[in-house]
């Protein structure tokens, strides 16, 4: 029986509306920025395996560090327990954040660390008995799909059937630069009731609402309203993380501190599954106390797993040689000449770079959301030519791993350019 027969038989997959999809790619195996299938095919991993491979697939040195540490320890309980590789990391990711951050929570995915981040937030007031339980969110947030972080979120769409679960959430209309002015005042109209915990968002670029950019410089204010106001902060960094803006953190490009990070996808390196909840040193001591209920009675069967650890030591091993880096800047680049030659082309109502980020908005008669209908024909016709490329509705974005060369990113962009040629 073949992969795509038995698939068939027994998987769901996610984000899949079965019934009307195409069967899913029969990939086999992979290297670098290419995915290879079962009837000999290849595509070029555009999106990087959903924001995730920084380095392309099958890097021997991740793997080599994946295999060696499966030989000495594959996992351990994290609680009354630690181990070499959870430490190392916890202790490079601080050096290389902020130096405000001192202590790291760890989970398994991007939707758990942005849970965990919530749970400190709300129990951080809790442990001092301030009644500060309302959280401020960006409309068209997208920050995971476990209950909290689908709270914290765009309503509708995804989350409909599961809203009347939901913890009530306030939400500041998207910034796009014409509306800085109104959305300060209503933050600071809600900050001033006292009753927020805690302001969450994408840092500068929204990614399930279509790439949406917004600037830094909103950012900060926003930022500093809160700090006015004694509101946390949280900065869910879990597809921005790693390069993906240009700087190692979208953070960077503010100057603002934010209390709590949220990383996961690129942390290693798209390889292993890990998440990483990264808090200051004031948000760990409102955790100390006698009692044992004032901990944060939080964590996974594979909190800290040694395997995930290994992979992402592996991945900051890479990120600090020269070519990765050069790599970045060479994306960044083509991105934004890209961005500069098709600024003016009638059929995009808008094309932005942010680092290795291009969102390009398809000009459409139709609503422009998740379900617009060219993202089935825009999907089909890539793949087609050979490219896994996974359209925000009608906006197709390119977010590729750092091992593509600029000939392929070259091909990228006019396999782009021919599809919208080719719509009448």
């Amino acid at each position: 029986m073949s992969l795509l027969k038995k698939d068939k038989e027994f998987v769901w997959h996610p984000f899949t509306q079965v019934k009307t999809e195409l069967p899913p790619l029969p990939i086999i195996s992979g290297k670098d920025a290419w995915l290879f299938a079962e009837d000999g095919k290849k595509y070029l991993d555009v999106n990087s395996s959903w924001w995730t491979t920084l380095h392309g697939h099958s890097n021997q040195y991740i793997a080599e560090k994946i295999y060696g540490q499966a030989l000495k320890l594959d996992h351990v309980i994290f609680a009354g327990a630690t181990h070499p590789k959870a430490v190392e990391l916890a202790e490079r990711i601080c050096k290389i954040l902020p130096n405000h951050f001192t202590k790291v929570f760890f989970s398994d995915n991007g939707s758990t660390s942005v849970e965990v981040a919530l749970k400190m937030v709300f129990q951080y007031w809790h442990n001092q008995n301030l009644p500060k339980k309302r959280i401020l969110a960006l409309e068209g947030a997208y920050h995971g799909d476990t209950f909290g972080a689908m709270s914290v979120g765009q309503r509708g769409h995804f989350n409909q059937p599961f809203e009347h679960l939901f913890f009530e959430v306030d939400f500041l209309p998207f910034p796009d630069g014409t509306n800085d002015a109104e959305i300060l005042k209503q933050a600071e109209a809600l900050f001033k009731t006292n009753e927020f915990a805690g302001f969450i968002f994408e840092p500068l670029v929204q990614g399930a609402a279509g790439m949406r950019i917004y600037s830094a410089a909103i950012l900060e204010k926003l930022i500093a309203c809160a700090k006015k106001y004694n509101v946390l902060t949280i900065a869910d960094e879990v597809m921005t993380g790693f390069y993906r803006t240009g700087t190692c953190f979208a953070i960077e490009k503010i100057q603002s501190e934010v209390d709590i990070i949220c990383l996961s996808k690129g942390l290693t390196g798209g390889v292993m599954p890990l998440g990483l909840t990264v808090a200051n040193q004031k948000i760990f001591d409102a955790f100390l106390h006698e009692e044992k209920t004032k901990a944060l009675l939080h964590g996974h069967s594979f909190t800290g797993n040694p395997l995930s650890c290994a992979a992402a030591c592996a991945s900051l091993d890479l990120l600090e040689e020269a070519k990765p880096l050069e790599q970045i800047k060479m994306i960044s680049a083509c991105h934004q000449e890209f961005c500069k030659t098709n600024n003016e082309n009638k059929k995009f109502t808008s094309v932005k770079s942010l680092g290795t980020i291009l969102s390009i908005e398809i000009a459409t008669d139709a609503t422009a959301n998740y379900f617009n209908s060219i993202r089935d024909v825009a999907y089909n016709y890539f793949i087609e030519k050979g490219f896994l490329i996974r359209p925000l509705g009608n906006v197709v974005f390119v977010n590729p791993p750092y091992s593509i060369t600029e000939d392929e990113l070259k091909s990228v962009y006019d396999v782009i350019l021919d599809f919208v040629d080719s719509i009448k």
